[in-house]
């Protein structure tokens, strides 16, 4: 166990820990590859990320995997990105099996191929009974997409008569979005040392704690993830009040 790793208080756990996976490709770069050489070398780095806040006891992991702007990318990285999204969730159902890891999805999941579509149906009927960290890939997702989805659903309502205008509240807003059952992420790590959030979860990180690491993705690891963890539990959350109302 890392020095770090015996530093972390386990009662005062983020419940959700959410990622922004960059740098993939400038890693691949730096190494004279392709990028998807890069997004390949991604997977031991969500192994160890799942692993770490399975075995730590983490509830909840969002992994920021491809947005609805990654569409506009070259057609051959989003073909190959898609194959090895399928060749992944095959080859890493040890993972989420042995650990007790529940599958679950965010995003215009309809948009991705059929054969991402039936795999991740396939994953997710095997985990939906797991107890432990639930997992959920953000695919072809992106925060402004999933707040417009969210506010034309409450004006068809509105239309319809079902709900009134002055019915309208951030709990409404809230319960028609993609994460409606999921708590609101308290830690975001963003690697490759970029300082933007990338249309990730733009309703739900209001306080959301932010961990910048200038690590590429595929160099993450379980120490890293310590890290980010003790981090936040080193800091003040205040949610708009000040110091001396926290603390009494």
């Amino acid at each position: 166990m890392s020095d770090v790793k015996n530093k972390i208080v386990l009662n005062t756990l983020p419940r959700h820990v959410a990622v922004i996976m960059d740098g993939n490709g400038r890693w691949a770069k730096k190494k004279g590859a392709a990028r998807i050489f890069g997004h390949k070398n991604a997977i031991k780095a969500v192994r160890e990320v799942t692993e770490g806040c399975a075995e730590l006891g983490v509830e909840y992991l969002t992994l920021y995997a491809f947005s609805t702007e990654n569409w506009e990318r070259p057609a051959e990285e989003v073909s190959s990105l898609m194959q090895l999204l399928v060749l992944t969730i095959k080859n890493e159902m040890k993972t989420l099996l042995s650990n007790n890891v529940r599958l679950t999805t965010i995003g215009s999941i309809g948009s991705l191929p059929k054969s991402c579509q039936a795999e991740l149906a396939e994953a997710m009927e095997m985990t939906k009974n797991h107890t432990g960290l639930t997992l959920v890939l953000a695919l072809s997702y992106s925060g402004r997409w999933e707040i417009t989805e969210a506010v034309r659903k409450i004006a068809e309502k509105v239309q319809m008569g079902t709900l009134h205008p002055e019915d309208v509240d951030q709990h409404l807003v809230t319960h028609h979005l993609q994460t409606k059952d999921i708590p609101d992420p308290e830690l975001l790590i963003r690697t490759s040392g970029e300082l933007r959030i990338s249309n990730f979860l733009l309703w739900q990180i209001a306080y959301t704690e932010i961990y910048i690491t200038e690590k590429f993705w595929p160099d993450f690891r379980k120490e890293d993830l310590h890290e980010a963890i003790l981090s936040f539990q080193h800091r003040e959350r205040r949610f708009g009040r000040i110091s001396e109302q926290v603390n009494s």
